[in-house]
């Protein structure tokens, strides 16, 4: 222990150091205007200069198109951040403005093709508030124009589309120095057209030219369309989770996949679960009694973390909900490198909701089958006049039946959060969250010799009527970033959660029936409690060696969890699941666990983003934990420890042969802890995940479909298994092994045609092992899942706002066990949607099981968990 607080005490020293050094080399690389005032959109601007009223550096879109690409040794540009970007009508139609200060060092290049106008920005990057990479989107601003979007088409271009319904849309370029880069899009209506307007007939322009027109000012009060992390579509440009930096997914050397906001809304999917079956090679492997939610990726458990920090264990206790989620984001393979102690499978990170830079209120209301209902609100607004100072509020309550036996549900859950702007550059959250439910332990249906008997109703329930347990949780973020300048900054962030979880004496717990259908029962009355603590500081700087950029990463992170466990157990008789009988009798109870967790942990770990070429980015990581725990038991005096530590590496590496298509590879690491010894005193060493991928992803249709096509091997060794000198001790010598192939698909097909769909083939197997035989499978893990959604949306005519979707999920049968005694049947679910959007209205309604087909959330002990039946559920929302 000495030499481990002695290690702490250097890493951090020499993480001080670090940082000083990387400040004074990143203020020498700091460009010469860093003092002129960088506009931030930190307030609504209501008065914003109209285009007669600007003093044009350029009045010719011709000069500002770049014809060729530079020469091959010119030196890399600076990537200028766009700060917002905003719209205004004019006499003509609307200019789109890009703001930013630098505006003069932007280029543009046409790649207009038939009735869209198309313009690439390179060396530039939407740097939003709320949300790097977020698509700003206006649809049917104009008339003769569909719409128009501003969004990151790489990590260094901008892309902006003006989409003509039946001509070639007329833009003209204006370069401001106050405001930006501005584009002027006139209306192609025919009645536009037909009035007397200084403008040039409307034709086919050649590649690298635009219509010149006259811009002119308008009576009418400004409008501003401003950016802030809402997204209304199903496909995203960028996630942090991979690199803890904002990165394009294209650029990243790893399967990521992005579920928006809109998929969890169209899907009305209110439970985690029903999010991440979008997501190729994810599975739910069990619910533990109706009270949480256990996943699997690529064949191995998977923990759940929210805003980076760890939500799974002791960090969250009972369902997540979704009231709060703005995006869900999973990363694939082992992610030690930055996460910490995890299994080789991945991790599923959520990203909540933050305050909006305008008023926003929405009321929802879902009822359903099962006396399903749900009330939500959702506000947000700046609370002071400059903006600074913002909050947003998420509130749900939920009261259900449900298609189990004696099972009602009741939830509450709120959370707030708090944006304080304290300057230009820095920023400081707080963010909270409060949880009260209340479920029935369902323990799910029984099987007899591994098989589901066909003959029983999945509503049977053989668990006491009066079971109940209660769960109370709270958890809190603050979180402080500063900018030191353009190339150096800092995240500070810390997180404390409580929880306490009780059940109840009359909450029963059995195990496989007899041939006769008997279950024995025992009662189990718990009490736990749970607190953790989390400090995490990330240093992130960029700079250039010669002409290679640089994105590096310095990061510690400290960690303390403590748990407190009571459980008491009593025989309470039988049932049979042919003829239940709910009259139970309990024995006397006696207390078989009375033991207490202290953990502690700490990470630090080094990244570089490495860009050697714009089309060759390399990305080379590593971290080094420790982890030191001990488990008191105060029934036989005894304590357990467990002390390891552990370097995790990652190395990957992205080729872009086009503009739309990445090949990636990477290799990476990962550990998890291991408490005990082997029979001669040896203290285990933690397991060890080694992952391989490859893979390519490509995006289409002008940006708007992305797609990942992935093959991956991933190896987990240290497995403890019988020691085949003494099978009462064990050591560590198993070994095993997933490999697959995954493609996921998201994005707009054509306008108001969304569609998101994934295919997983995953095989995982044991390769190495005393106790079970080499080439069993690893439990709950189909070989083939995938899913399809789509949905499309009215644009015009009588039936505009109107539209309706559907889905498929299909897995096939899964090992319920990794003895393979038994298995959980496959399945292929249908749901559909139909919904109306007009201005603040929402109305939808969601069929989900279409076909009432059963199946299966996965299984423990001989125990299936029946998924839910046909059910029909209906919402309306209101926007204030």
């Amino acid at each position: 222990m000495v030499l481990k607080q002695i290690l702490k005490i250097l890493l951090v020293t020499s993480s001080i150091w670090f940082c000083l050094t990387i400040s004074a080399t990143a203020q020498q690389v700091q460009d010469k205007s860093a003092n002129a005032k960088v506009l931030r959109n930190s307030k609504v601007i209501k008065e914003i200069p109209r285009l007669s009223e600007i003093e044009l550096t350029n009045t010719n879109a011709q000069q500002l198109l770049v014809q060729s690409p530079a020469p091959p040794n010119t030196p890399t540009p600076e990537v200028v951040q766009v700060t917002a970007v905003k719209a205004n009508p004019t006499t003509k139609g609307v200019e789109v403005i890009l703001q930013t200060t630098k505006g003069e060092q932007l280029q543009v290049t046409n790649r207009s093709t038939g009735n869209n106008f198309i313009a690439d920005i390179p060396n530039a990057q939407l740097r939003l508030p709320n949300g790097d990479g977020f698509t700003f989107r206006s649809e049917k601003p104009l008339g003769g124009i569909t719409e128009i979007t501003v969004t990151n088409f790489d990590g260094n271009t901008i892309r902006v589309i003006v989409m003509g319904e039946a001509l070639v849309p007329i833009v003209e370029l204006y370069d401001s120095p106050n405001e930006g880069l501005i584009f002027s899009v006139a209306s192609t209506a025919p009645t536009q057209q037909a009035q007397p307007q200084t403008q040039q007939p409307q034709t086919q322009q050649p590649e690298n030219q635009t219509q010149p027109t006259q811009p002119s000012a308008s009576g009418d009060e400004p409008i501003e369309l401003v950016v802030t992390g809402e997204q209304d579509g199903y496909n995203s440009s960028d996630a942090s989770t991979a690199t803890k930096t904002d990165t394009p997914l294209r650029d990243i050397p790893q399967s990521i996949q992005v579920i928006p906001r809109q998929v969890i809304e169209d899907q009305n999917a209110v439970r985690l679960t029903d999010i991440v079956r979008n997501v190729s090679g994810v599975a739910l492997s069990q619910t533990a009694g109706d009270r949480a939610e256990i996943y699997t990726i690529r064949g191995f458990d998977a923990n759940v973390y929210k805003n980076g920090f760890l939500d799974s264990g002791e960090a969250s206790r009972g369902f997540r909900d979704s009231a709060n989620i703005e995006r869900v984001e999973v990363l694939k393979g082992p992610a030690s490198v930055l996460f910490g102690r995890l299994e080789p499978s991945g991790i599923i990170n959520l990203v909540t909701k933050k305050p909006l830079a305008e008023p926003y209120y929405n009321l929802s209301f879902t009822v359903g089958s099962y006396s399903f209902y749900r009330p939500t609100l959702d506000f947000s607004s700046p609370l002071t006049q400059d903006g600074k100072l913002g909050y947003r509020l998420n509130i749900a309550y939920e009261n259900s039946g449900s298609f189990r036996d004696f099972v009602h549900k009741e939830r509450f859950f709120v959370a707030p959060v708090l944006s304080w702007k304290i300057g230009d550059k820095t920023n400081l959250t707080l963010e909270g969250e409060y949880l009260h439910t209340e479920n029935p332990y369902d323990d799910g249906l029984y099987l007899i010799g591994g098989t589901i008997i066909p003959n029983i109703p999945i509503s049977r329930n053989l668990n006491d009527p009066r079971s109940r347990f209660v769960i109370d949780q709270s958890k809190t973020y603050l979180t402080l970033n500063h900018e030191f300048n353009q190339n150096l900054s800092l995240r500070t962030a810390f997180r404390v959660t409580t929880a306490s979880e009780t059940q109840n004496r009359f909450s029963l717990r059995g195990f496989a029936a007899s041939n006769d259908g008997t279950v024995d029962l025992t009662s189990t009355a718990y009490n736990q409690y749970f607190e953790t603590y989390f400090l995490q500081n990330d240093l992130t700087a960029k700079f250039k060696t010669g002409s290679i950029n640089h994105t590096l990463l310095f990061g510690v992170e400290l960690g303390k969890l403590y748990g407190r466990f009571l459980y008491n157990l009593a025989d309470a008789g039988s049932s049979n699941i042919f003829n239940p009988v709910y009259n139970f009798s309990y024995g006397p109870y006696r207390r078989f666990v009375d033991r207490a967790q202290n953990s502690d942990s700490f990470g630090v770990y080094l990244q570089d983003q490495i860009g050697v070429f714009d089309n060759l980015k390399l990305l080379v990581g590593g971290r080094f934990d420790t982890y030191y725990q001990e488990t008191p038991n105060f029934l036989n005096a005894s304590t357990t420890v467990t002390d390891n530590d552990a370097f995790s590496p990652r190395v990957g590496v992205v080729y872009q042969p086009t503009k739309e298509i990445s090949l990636f590879a990477n290799y990476s690491r990962s550990f998890v802890p291991m408490s005990g010894s082997s029979k001669n005193g040896d203290a285990f060493v933690p397991e060890r995940g080694t992952g391989y991928e490859v893979g390519i992803k490509g995006d289409f249709l002008n940006g708007r479909l992305s797609s990942t096509l992935a093959l991956y091997t991933v190896t987990k060794t240290n497995v403890s298994t019988e020691d085949p000198s003494d099978r009462n001790f064990q050591i560590q010598v198993g070994e095993q092994r997933a490999r697959g192939i995954e493609l996921d698909i998201a994005g707009e097909i054509l306008s108001g045609w969304k569609v998101i769909a994934s295919y997983a083939y995953t095989d995982a197997e044991v390769t190495q092992d005393n106790t079970y035989p080499v080439g069993n499978a690893l439990r709950g893990i189909p070989r083939h899942s995938g899913s399809l959604w789509t949905t499309y949306t009215f644009q015009k005519g009588i039936l505009e706002g109107f539209g309706f979707g559907g889905g498929i999920f299909a897995a096939t049968e899964a090992y319920g066990e990794i003895d393979n005694l038994y298995t959980v049947p496959g399945y292929v679910r249908t749901d559909a949607v139909i919904f109306y959007k007009k201005d603040r209205l929402r109305a939808s309604v969601n069929f989900k099981n279409l076909f009432d087909v059963k199946s299966f959330d996965g299984s423990t002990g001989g125990v299936v968990d029946p998924a839910d039946p046909f059910t029909v559920q209906g919402t309306i929302s209101w926007e204030l």
